[in-house]
């Protein structure tokens, strides 16, 4: 695939600066440019690379001002980073169309009741098992377990190793990364007189909608009773636990080794970082961003806030517990040596006024 930079300027709804019929046929990190490729630019660390790429075509800001010479062709757009995202999105819809399959491997089994819509690929050793309904355009890699009853939208993907339990119901658009199991069991055990436990059947079931994308090795547990839900538009990172009953609100994104516990329903639109630990039965209101390695055991009821720490805490108070932190040794040595002149004066007082009282 070739195109030029008028082309690729035409389609973005940019200008240019430098010779419009140069082509490209590769995208590339900017650092890492040469004849032939297309870059970008968007955050000012990565300016310097501009003056020694090799890339042939580069993206960058309208009000981008050069500061040296450069020898590449550049694309001025509102947003370089989205932009530069468009094409990675196209140049991959082109990937995958030339390497596009259909039809259901010989390998694979499929269950007579189950209804398969058009342009589905099922490959081998893929499962799918009864009243299973896959619609269009879907993909079923290897190793891939779709249980009974179950309900899968057009045009999802799902990679090799992909667990769904049975009755899930997984939206359109739906991308599910190898390993993730969608609908085991949730954690649910009633403690008993003797020490043991006995288990709590989970007869629930999960829903993902819409343009949800999980990564791998991520986990969303059956609801006991009712739905588990992954709202539209959520996006999921690796090897995340989402309990029973949990819900994910519209557009939330989740980063990985995060963890979220029973019953527990995260707002629209919010930003949970890496490792955060949240407890059950919360509710999180609309755009809460909560940081990396975060521990929440509370309600969140303000909108568009952000949290830090652990115990979870508003971003300010974090900030400033912080810059103590740093200086808790020289604090303790100070409060030391006050405490020792505090003792000093004390006794030298004590002596003073024993000798006046004689």
């Amino acid at each position: 695939m070739q195109f030029t930079a008028k082309q690729i300027s035409e389609f973005l709804n940019g200008s240019i600066d430098g010779n419009p019929d140069v082509a490209v046929t590769e995208l590339s990190k900017i650092e890492d440019g040469k004849e032939g490729s297309l870059s970008f630019l968007s955050n000012p660390k990565y300016e310097n690379f501009l003056y020694s790429t090799q890339a042939s075509v580069v993206i960058v800001s309208k009000e981008f001002v050069a500061s040296q010479a450069y020898t590449s062709t550049l694309i001025r757009v509102d947003n370089p980073y989205s932009s530069f995202t468009v094409l990675l999105d196209k140049y991959n819809e082109a990937i995958n169309a030339q390497a596009a399959q259909s039809g259901i491997n010989k390998l694979a089994y499929v269950h007579p009741s189950a209804k398969i819509g058009k342009n589905v690929f099922i490959d081998a050793f893929a499962y799918v098992a009864e009243n299973v309904i896959i619609e269009d355009g879907c993909k079923v890699n290897t190793q891939t377990f779709i249980g009974a009853n179950s309900k899968i939208g057009s045009n999802c993907t799902f990679f090799p190793g992909v667990k769904i339990y049975h009755n899930s119901v997984i939206g359109n658009r739906v991308m599910i990364h190898s390993n993730t199991v969608i609908g085991s069991d949730g954690f649910g055990f009633a403690p008993q007189k003797d020490g043991t436990y006995n288990k709590i059947p989970q007869i629930g079931n999960v829903i993902i909608e819409d343009d949800v994308e999980i990564g791998a090795n991520t986990t969303v547990d059956r609801a006991t009773m009712g739905s588990t839900i992954v709202k539209k538009g959520a996006k999921i990172d690796n090897l995340i636990q989402i309990a029973h009953n949990v819900e994910i609100g519209e557009n939330t994104v989740l980063a990985a080794q995060s963890g979220i516990s029973g019953s527990t329903k995260i707002g629209a639109n919010s930003v949970i970082g890496g490792q955060v630990g949240i407890a059950g039965h919360l509710t999180l209101a609309k755009g809460t961003q909560i940081g990396a390695q975060a521990g929440l055991n509370f309600n969140i009821t303000e909108e568009n806030k952000q949290w830090h720490g652990s115990p979870a805490q508003p971003l300010r108070n974090w900030m400033r517990a912080s810059v103590i932190f740093k200086h808790l040794p020289e604090i303790e040595k100070r409060i030391n040596t006050l405490e020792d002149e505090l003792k000093r004066l004390i006794a030298e007082l004590e002596k003073n006024t024993i000798q006046n009282e004689r």
